[in-house]
């Protein structure tokens, strides 16, 4: 299982340095920051059980499609970038889930960012 303080890196999801009160206990944390953008413990679990594996050039483009997304006014947003696709909260710039681009069958969002 994935700790939940992590992040992806260039080989994948990799466990971070935790964040710690000054009593030097870990602060609990929903989802995953690396950068602007956030991934849900369930998105993190998907990119870890697909291999799905994001460079920090593709987490910089990810930060950049949300901020086109947002400016658009999309509330959540398919993103399509490379192999990967994502479904994005855009307002809370969390990535929700991820899964390879072949699966093609995306709901519950109402615009989509090709990068």
């Amino acid at each position: 299982m994935i700790a939940p303080n992590v992040r992806p890196n260039v080989v994948g999801i990799d466990t971070a340095a935790r964040q710690v009160t000054q009593q030097g206990q870990p602060i609990q944390q929903p989802s995953v920051s690396f950068r602007d953008v956030l991934f849900s413990k369930h998105a993190a679990l998907r990119l870890d059980s697909r291999d799905i594996k994001l460079s920090d050039d593709q987490i910089t483009r990810l930060g950049t499609a949300i901020g086109k997304a947002q400016e658009k006014g999309i509330r959540d947003s398919l993103i399509l970038m490379d192999d990967v696709a994502l479904v994005v909260n855009i307002r809370s710039r969390t990535v929700i889930t991820a899964m390879n681009r072949q699966d093609n069958v995306f709901s519950n969002i109402d615009g989509a960012v090709i990068v």
